[in-house]
């Protein structure tokens, strides 16, 4: 691993869509790193960014990998159901010697998605996924409570998320791929590796994607989960509830970051969290901006590539629990997570 150039993190966007233009915003206000450049297969999309941000540009991202020497690269490419396209940067990156943020899902090709953690781990450096659903004060201290064994022995886990999506061009599992690496991640952040899984869905009327699913989960602890997920619910309404229940009590996590509420078994005084009006999260944007800042802050630290929050480890569990739940789908069988 090479050692830091500066007092500053050089990182570089490869990917200059609406997410990599998000991260590089991100960085350009952090105060760890410098944002060296960006780089994008689509020549007019990255000059203007370039040229926005008043940064170098790249059309190859192994030119601007020897050229700049990044500390740090984020991967916010796109492709086929939004992750064939992480793969090939993602290794470029991490064979410069680059720690690397990668968007989410890891890659929906799962022998692809085991390489990059591979050699990221081989390599020695940090690999993270933008699990960001993870990365806020309330799912913060709902994890604390489960940490402190504030809810026992964990029986549960009821996790919701639905995202509207009204297009119906897309490939016909997008819907499971696409969405639920947040939702999958969440119940393995809380309750552990997940060994069985069920699904079902459905295309609401009109639709010729799955547009909704039910999975039915059993934890490799014993507990038991359930996820609903949809693109048929608009948005405008509550997107994602997470209920984790233990013998002791269990906890309710609303959209994030708006609140989570614990109730103790026996005892009729809750305790909540509510995003505060001032100096609290103001949209989900700051969810991203609390994820990259956390993974810079590990770097910068020298965090061991093996306790990095939401890696690509966690990353590729989630990709393999969305592989058997599609794999369900098909046969009607519960599957084994390999």
């Amino acid at each position: 691993m090479r050692e830091f150039k500066s007092d500053k993190l050089r990182v570089c966007v490869i990917g200059m869509g609406p997410i990599g233009n998000r991260h590089a915003d991100i960085y350009k206000a952090d105060e760890l790193v410098e944002l060296a450049g960006v780089c994008d297969i689509i020549e007019d999309r990255v000059k203007t960014a370039g040229e926005r941000l008043g940064i170098p540009w790249f059309t190859s991202a192994e030119d601007m990998l020897a050229a700049l020497s990044p500390d740090v690269c984020s991967v916010a490419t796109g492709g086929y159901e939004y992750g064939s396209d992480h793969y090939e940067p993602t290794i470029q990156a991490l064979n410069a010697g680059c720690h690397v943020l990668c968007e989410k899902p890891i890659c929906n090709e799962i022998d692809k998605a085991e390489e990059m953690v591979r050699v990221a781990r081989e390599k020695g450096l940090c690999f993270g996924v933008d699990l960001n659903h993870r990365f806020t004060p309330a799912a913060r201290l709902a994890k604390s409570w489960l940490d402190e064994g504030r809810l026992g022995s964990l029986l549960f886990v009821n996790m919701a998320l639905w995202i509207g999506r009204p297009q119906d061009t897309d490939p016909p599992y997008f819907h499971l791929k696409a969405l639920n690496p947040h939702s999958i991640d969440i119940m393995r952040h809380y309750c552990g590796d997940i060994a069985k899984v069920q699904c079902f869905a459905t295309k609401a009327p009109g639709r010729t994607i799955w547009s909704t699913a039910s999975f039915n989960m059993q934890f490799s602890n014993g507990a038991v989960g359930h996820l609903t997920s949809s693109y048929d619910i608009q948005r405008g309404h509550p997107m994602e509830r997470c209920e984790v229940a233990g013998v002791n009590g269990r906890f309710v996590l609303e959209d994030m970051w708006r609140e989570v509420t614990l109730y103790p078994a026996g005892d009729s005084v809750k305790s909540v969290y509510t995003n505060p009006v001032f100096g609290g999260y103001t949209g989900f944007e700051d969810t991203f901006r609390d994820r990259l800042h956390c993974f810079l802050k590990e770097v910068t630290e020298g965090a061991a590539p093996e306790d990095i929050d939401g890696s690509g480890a966690d990353g590729l569990a989630a990709q393999k629990v969305i592989a058997a739940a599609i794999e369900s789908l098909e046969t009607g069988l519960i599957v084994t997570v390999e």
